[in-house]
């Protein structure tokens, strides 16, 4: 049975909600105005959140912010070493009938049965506890003892994680990695947003944001940017981009030198919704090329491998990404302004 179209009227009142998000997290983030952009636009397109930064950085606070403008249900999590599977996705316990006397297991679901899991510092704990997240972060279920549980609708991971360089971490598995849509680094703040910061958080006045969307606005949202048109030109661009991350057939030197395994299919995958959120984001129905640059970091910057002589040389996926994007050839066309 097909779903009626949207109205005109609704998908106003839609757009301006999601627009007010942005404002509501405002009254309590500072600045990180293309961080909390690239979150909304991973929501969108349906997909998982990485964020990485040095601790201090309000990334818990933001993720916990965003989770109080939409009326979804939140569980946080904080990752340590001693965190155990069971911790995340439940666990059997031993309950006994009252009426029959009858024991039996029941499954207790863990924090993961939730719309939106806060990962807190992921890479805190060991690798056998941060798999435990991989079966729900793409099939959307888990499986216990034989059977399989459906998670909540709309369901996203949004984790944040410290500087692999730090001490007492554990880099995450590039098949984990590459379940995120996307990864956001977190900088720190300008001096301006700095000062406004200890304004806010050392007095007594504090900001509370109000709730925009619920799940059934998110969820049409993300149908919403699937219906957002992209022309062949820029599919075609966003392929050659995603193949060009690979070495063996790049026209870029700097990937040719620096990356020993560039992006797969999935990458690709990524860059189209990521791009076609971005626009309806900018209450735009087709992509420009402006939408994929302003989104492609964000996607390709953990799916790229980079070799032990990058490393030697400090050289980071931002600056091969950035040759890539200068390197490779733009689609003909009138995509490179978003007057669309």
């Amino acid at each position: 049975m097909n779903k009626e179209p949207i109205t005109q009227e609704d998908l106003e009142l839609l757009l301006a909600k999601l627009a007010n998000v942005g404002d509501e997290i405002g009254k309590v983030i500072v600045g990180q105005q293309q961080v909390i952009q690239q979150l909304l636009v991973s929501i969108l397109a349906g997909g998982h959140c990485l964020l990485e930064g040095v601790p201090g950085l309000a990334k818990t606070l933001m993720v916990h912010t965003l989770a109080q403008t939409l009326e979804l249900d939140f569980k946080r999590v904080q990752f340590t070493p001693d965190l155990m599977p069971s911790d995340i996705i439940g666990t059997e316990i031993l309950e006994t009938d009252h009426e029959t006397g009858d024991r039996f297991f029941k499954f207790q679901k863990g924090p993961v049965f939730t719309n939106i899991l806060l990962a807190d510092e992921i890479n805190r704990t060991p690798p056998k506890t941060q798999a435990a997240l991989l079966e729900a972060m793409q099939e959307k279920i888990v499986s216990y003892g034989g059977t399989s549980y459906s998670l909540p609708k709309p369901f996203f991971v949004l984790a944040t994680q410290n500087p692999v360089e730090q001490a007492g971490t554990y880099p995450l598995p590039e098949a984990q990695l590459d379940r995120f849509l996307m990864f956001i680094s977190v900088d720190y703040p300008t001096e301006l947003e700095e000062m406004e910061v200890l304004r806010r958080t050392t007095g007594t006045k504090s900001s509370a944001p109000e709730a925009m969307l619920n799940a059934q606005d998110i969820i049409q949202l993300q149908q919403l940017v699937r219906e957002i048109d992209i022309a062949e030109p820029l599919l075609i661009y966003i392929n050659q981009l995603t193949r060009n991350t690979r070495p063996d057939n790049s026209v870029s030197d700097s990937v040719k030198k620096y990356v020993r395994w560039g992006a797969g299919p999935r990458a690709g995958q990524a860059l189209v919704l990521c791009a076609k959120a971005n626009a309806l984001m900018n209450e735009r129905f087709a992509v420009t090329l402006d939408d994929i640059h302003s989104i492609a970091h964000g996607v390709l910057r953990h799916r790229l491998l980079l070799s032990f002589q990058a490393e030697a040389q400090s050289i980071t996926t931002k600056s091969v990404i950035d040759a890539l994007l200068k390197e490779l050839p733009l689609p003909s066309g009138p995509f490179t302004t978003s007057a669309q």
